[in-house]
């Protein structure tokens, strides 16, 4: 065959049906293609708020956002070709805020919470292989199950309102509202207004369009400095490779290492789900392939840590292009292309991402902060799934989350719940719905409580 032949048969629509099974999943070549390029639509924010986050903890904001898009790309790519699913994988939103708050906050240094991360992410495509990943998720209960997002998505709510300067620090109170007429106030609520409004008219990528509008706003007002919209990709070499594996590996951390990898499995096999069942693959209430979509995840994880970002899953926000009709890994292609694109837009995701001077002088970030909201207010619904009439559930689920936003720590949100569940069944006289696992969890997080 001539080299030109080959190169059609490479791109040819024959290909994409065969390799994607199109005809078999009831879609076609250009549906996937609007599928995919609506799910990139609904999650690119992720791209300036992940090196906004990470920037916190001393992390350089270009590497953080180039290892984002090319560690997303990459396992994106691989949920396409090895699971053929619609569904994208990305930074994990609230695993990159327990990054910041309960690791790096706490003196622990970033290269060494990369570390940590890498192994949990290694661990992850170990208990995929073995199967053991059923019996961690059968040691948390249905209520934390039902209140962690919850926790994650107050806690996550909270920093945006402190970075769009909505509350402020009290000597006397710990917070107090802030002065809502103040610009920068203003541009973080009437961005998370917009972004509203257009989730409620349904309207596709409504987070992008909103942060965009805000952002343009954020220009023409003077609060935010234009920098240009195309670049050249930013530089990998701050990032890459700094993770710190063996200082990870110190027994004072594997508390660190548990959470990142309670919190990847937890995300990824919910929302896998989640969007499955959405899209209509589950087979009598199982995902087939789910052992390699799995380890699409743990991949993305592992390469993200090597380049230089948190933890990468799959993401919620696949469910859009599942609505545009998505059914195959082909979506999941053009969002891997279009992440690889974004590369591109570093001086617009700097104008997204950079910080003004509020009004008592600390930096605020008014972008970031309406996007931080309207995903907070997102994760709220799975309150309704906790039994809040059986006492030992409720009390569970109720502290994982309000420890969570009050104590700026994911972990300790997990800890109080956790150990709360256990000590409640025993005492209730129904300790057996308690697993050994769940127990076991419980004991080390005590023993950790006793040794802070």
């Amino acid at each position: 065959m001539r080299p030109n032949a080959v190169r059609r048969e490479m791109v040819s629509p024959a290909l994409l049906k065969r390799l994607f099974r199109l005809e078999q999943a009831g879609t076609t070549a250009r549906t996937e293609v609007v599928a995919g390029a609506t799910t990139f639509a609904t999650l690119s924010y992720i791209i300036f708020v992940q090196p906004t986050v990470l920037a916190q903890a001393g992390m350089d904001f270009g590497a953080v956002m180039a290892a984002t898009c090319v560690a997303s790309a990459f396992a994106t790519a691989l949920m396409a070709l090895g699971a053929n699913y619609p569904i994208a994988v990305a930074p994990a939103m609230g695993h990159n805020f327990f990054f910041l708050y309960a690791v790096t906050r706490l003196g622990v240094p970033w290269p060494v919470a990369l570390g940590a991360d890498f192994l949990a992410g290694v661990l992850f495509m170990l208990l995929a292989a073995v199967r053991f990943r059923e019996a961690v998720i059968d040691a948390v209960p249905d209520c934390l199950k039902a209140a962690i997002p919850v926790g994650i998505g107050l806690l996550i709510a909270f920093v945006g309102m402190q970075w769009g300067g909505i509350v402020v620090a009290n000597p006397g109170s710990l917070v107090q509202l802030g002065r809502l007429t103040a610009p920068p106030a203003l541009l973080a609520l009437g961005g998370f207004l917009l972004i509203l409004v257009l989730h409620l008219r349904r309207v596709p990528g409504a987070i992008l369009l909103g942060i965009l509008a805000t952002t343009a706003a954020g220009a023409l007002l003077g609060l935010l400095r234009y920098q240009g919209v195309l670049g050249p990709p930013p530089s990998l070499a701050p990032t890459l490779l700094k993770l710190n594996v063996a200082g990870a590996l110190r027994p004072e951390y594997l508390e660190i290492v548990l959470v990142f990898l309670f919190l990847a499995v937890f995300d990824t096999v919910g929302t896998l789900i989640g969007v499955g069942a959405q899209a209509g693959l589950l087979r009598d209430g199982r995902l087939p392939r789910a052992g390699r979509a799995l380890f699409a995840d743990a991949a993305g994880t592992t390469a993200g840590t090597l380049l230089g970002t948190s933890t990468v899953t799959a993401y919620v926000e696949s469910a859009a292009g599942v609505a545009a009709g998505g059914r195959t890994g082909l979506a999941s292609l053009v969002t891997a292309a279009l992440l690889l694109a974004s590369l591109f837009f570093y001086p617009l995701a700097r104008l997204m991402g950079g910080g003004v001077a509020g009004p008592d002088g600390a930096a605020l970030h008014p972008v970031t902060a309406a996007a931080l909201l309207t995903i907070g207010s997102l994760m709220m619904p799975t309150v309704t799934r906790v039994k809040w009439a059986d006492p030992t559930e409720a009390i569970p689920a109720f502290l994982t989350i309000a420890v969570m936003p009050l104590a700026l720590s994911i972990a300790d949100g997990l800890a109080f719940g956790f150990v709360s569940y256990a000590l409640l069944k025993a005492l209730a006289g129904r300790g057996r719905e308690v697993s050994w696992l769940g127990y076991l969890l419980a004991a080390v997080f005590l023993v950790r409580f006793a040794l802070a």
